[in-house]
């Protein structure tokens, strides 16, 4: 999407060790109109598709998956990062967050994620794959169906992609970063 590639090139930040910070418009300070032209073309990628029900993890996917869930007229359900003492029958896995080099115990009532569900899942990076595993999961002890994934941006020199497509997990990257070498934002 060439909006986004252009923000990554206009506002993106790369620091060292394959990092790329989008803070100023993603996932910290949020820019609401690109969210929505975001938003918009998650609903003309997977509007099609039997998705009853759309899935994020705390915290910057949230927006997206808002906005989207807002135009396709469904349910947003985000996995949380700490387990709230109000939770009940809860599905719990461990993500390891690239970012934050650290394991987190994410967690998702069923109550909220059910057999009778077909997920959109929606996040802002995909790196490792860590968060798409531990969704993967979660979605597998709910009993739930994964239709599609949506990320706003792929690092596709990490091995996110991989680890779906040998999971035959059809999924879509709104901009897609080939290097971060020597500091020096790539795309595809």
């Amino acid at each position: 999407m060439e909006l986004l590639k252009q923000r990554i090139m206009q506002d993106g930040k790369c620091y060292p060790g394959g990092i790329l910070k989008v803070d100023s418009f993603i996932n910290h300070q949020m820019d609401p109109n690109l969210m929505m032209e975001l938003a918009k073309e998650f609903v003309r990628i997977f509007g099609h598709r039997p998705i009853n029900k759309i899935v994020t993890i705390e915290a910057s996917g949230i927006a997206p998956a808002i906005m989207t869930g807002y135009l396709m007229q469904l349910p947003v359900v985000f996995i949380k990062k700490k387990q709230p003492k109000t939770m009940e029958r809860m599905l719990s896995a461990v993500v390891h967050s690239f970012t934050k080099d650290r394991d987190y115990t994410v967690c998702i009532s069923a109550d909220f994620l059910t057999p009778a569900d077909r997920v959109l899942f929606i996040d802002d990076f995909l790196a490792n794959g860590n968060a798409a595993k531990g969704v993967t999961d979660l979605c597998r002890q709910a009993g739930a169906r994964i239709e599609a994934m949506g990320f706003l941006i792929e690092k596709a020199f990490q091995r996110g992609g991989d680890y779906l497509r040998s999971e035959g997990i059809d999924y879509t990257a709104l901009a897609t970063v080939r290097s971060l070498e020597d500091c020096k934002i790539v795309l595809e």
